[in-house]
Parts: structure tokens; sequence; C-alpha cells
């Protein structure tokens, strides 16, 4: 499926959650009918999908938590997706750089970095270094948060 521009458009004015599609319509000036189309479209096609998303700041007495992983050996994609499946993790991303898997980890009260490192990272085999960054203060920070 090809992403032009009112597709764009479309993605912008959804990017913070469910917004009408007469509203949409109106800024796009299009009709309520064409974006309920090319929405039900991106959806069908796997490049949309509505999920709830947590306000870190108005999460009390939890953090987000950026992980730069440095692996051993280069099976990217099958480490990626072990990461994704320790407690905590909300994604894990291939990247370019000097890591090669960045993970966003929710660190909750009863749930800190020294127990998401020993407790969960070390089970995963082939880890050369990690390195952490912990935000304390996030702006336009939402993140989709799955237990």
């Amino acid at each position: 499926m090809e992403i032009d521009t009112t597709n764009l458009e479309i993605l912008r004015h959804l990017k913070d959650g469910r917004k009408p599609f007469k509203l949409i319509a109106e800024a796009l000036s299009i009709t309520e009918n064409t974006v309920r189309n090319r929405v039900n479209r991106l959806m069908e096609e796997g490049i949309l999908r509505f999920s709830g998303a947590v306000d870190i700041n108005a999460l009390a007495g939890h953090n987000l938590l950026y992980l730069g992983v440095k692996l051993k050996s280069m099976n990217l994609q099958e480490k990626a997706a072990e990461f994704s499946r320790l407690k905590g993790v909300v994604s894990a991303g291939i990247v370019t750089g000097r890591y090669d898997i960045i993970l966003q980890v929710i660190l909750g009260r009863d749930y800190n970095l020294l127990e998401f490192i020993t407790e969960q990272v070390a089970r995963v085999d082939e880890v050369q270094t990690v390195e952490s960054f912990i935000v304390y203060q996030g702006y336009n920070l939402h993140v989709p948060y799955i237990l």
C-alpha cells in the first residue's frame, strides 16, 4: 500500500489517540467516508493499529528506561524478540549506532533498574554490554503499556 500525503496527514491526526473522523475530514477538506475508508485500509494492511498509551509522567512511582544493548553476535532479530518478552519491556528495536538493540522498559515502585538488569537481561545469552537511560521527565512522552 502506498502511503501518500493524505494517509500521512490522517496518521498525524491519529497519533495522540482516536480523533473523530469528522474532525479529520474537516481539517483535510475531504469527506468523512474517505477518512473512514483510508483508516480501515491502513488497519487491514497492518500499517495502523489502535492501542492504549500511558503518559509516563502521570504514572506516579514509575519511570521509563531506555536500555542500549550491544550483543556478542549478530542474532539481532532473535535477540530483539527475546528481549521483547521480558518483564516490563514495551518495545525492542534493532538500531544503528553503537548499540544493536534499544529497549523501552517501564520501571515501577516494586521493579527497579537493578532488578531488570540482574533478573531479566542476565537471562539473555550473548549480551556484551548495556547502557541505561532513565527518563525522569518526559515531554510528549506516551508509551504503549503492555504488562
